[in-house]
């Protein structure tokens, strides 16, 4: 068996037409159904039923084709591997930042750090929590950048920096502080379930076993931060938000923002990869890229905040 064979297989599964997976191989397909066939006679299996259309796996088959997944990722890790420490990064980078995140974090350091390695692709997304975890599990994704801690066996987090919360109230001009039990939840706004930072909101509030309630007749689940602020502007309400999303606020605007008092609230945000991750050298790089960027923009909290989980 080599190499080629498990390609071959994971081709036919991926398109279900021997045909088309030939032609995706750059093969004829006498040549990819004849490696196959051998590779089938090899392990005594067959991982096939080519009776159906469009082709299925076999109950064996199924099991087979996950194995050979795993098999192809490693080998994938292993060229990125050697390509690292040859010194040579190339390729392909695929970086996933949650939504709370990616607005006001990528603009600071995606641009220069991309001209560093030209010959580098990289390919960023906007994702859940939830999503990115479950791609950096499947090894669909090399690094995620997210609210932490995640706790997760599988996964390797490195910090970047701590974020505080500030408060903000669209009806009202902001005082110097306000302490998170004097907030009208009446009047409050949040991201929709689903958001890591809706459940750090709650936890501010310690409205974890209840649902806020509204004076408004309507609900609306914001997927945004900049959805949510438009929301809270037109109707005169109040929410939380992290720092970052307010550093290009206009002077009329910041004066509706307001600090918390101790304990300040903060959320720590960092990069996860999968354990198995190996291009540590680009991760080192970037991991450097980000916090030097941010370091500076952020106010420093110290011992008196209390760090926010994002799965509580």
């Amino acid at each position: 068996m080599n190499i080629q064979q498990f390609q071959y297989v994971l081709a036919v599964h991926e398109y279900q037409h021997f045909e088309l997976a030939a032609e995706k191989c750059f093969v004829t397909q006498s040549t990819l159904s004849t490696m196959i066939s051998k590779f089938e006679d090899e392990i005594g299996i067959k991982i096939f039923d080519r009776k159906k259309k469009p082709v299925q796996l076999t109950t064996e088959g199924l099991e087979i084709v996950k194995q050979l997944q795993v098999i192809s990722k490693n080998i994938a890790a292993f060229k990125e591997l050697t390509q690292e420490l040859k010194g040579e990064i190339t390729g392909t980078l695929s970086l996933s930042v949650i939504p709370t995140v990616a607005p006001f974090l990528l603009p600071l350091f995606l641009q220069d750090f991309a001209r560093k390695f030209p010959n580098l692709n990289i390919i960023v997304r906007e994702e859940t929590t939830a999503e990115i975890i479950r791609k950096l599990k499947s090894r669909a994704l090399d690094i995620g950048i997210l609210s932490t801690p995640i706790n997760d066996k599988e996964i390797i987090e490195y910090p970047l920096y701590d974020e505080p919360f500030l408060f903000y109230d669209a009806e009202q001009v902001g005082c110097a502080e306000v302490a998170a039990k004097s907030i009208d939840l009446n009047n409050l706004c949040v991201m929709e379930e689903g958001h890591c930072m809706r459940t750090q909101v709650l936890q501010i509030c310690d409205q974890r076993d209840r649902l806020l309630t509204s004076k408004l007749n309507f609900e609306y689940k914001a997927g945004s931060i900049d959805g949510l602020l438009r929301f809270v502007k037109a109707n005169k309400a109040a929410t939380f938000l992290p720092y970052l999303a307010t550093t290009d606020f206009p002077e009329a605007e910041r004066l509706h923002l307001s600090s918390f008092s101790n304990p300040i609230p903060y959320r720590t945000i960092g990069l996860v990869v999968h354990n198995h991750f190996v291009k540590n050298k680009l991760l080192h790089i970037l991991q450097k890229e980000i916090s030097d960027k941010v370091v500076d923009q952020l106010p420093k909290i110290g011992t008196s905040g209390a760090q926010l989980n994002p799965l509580a």
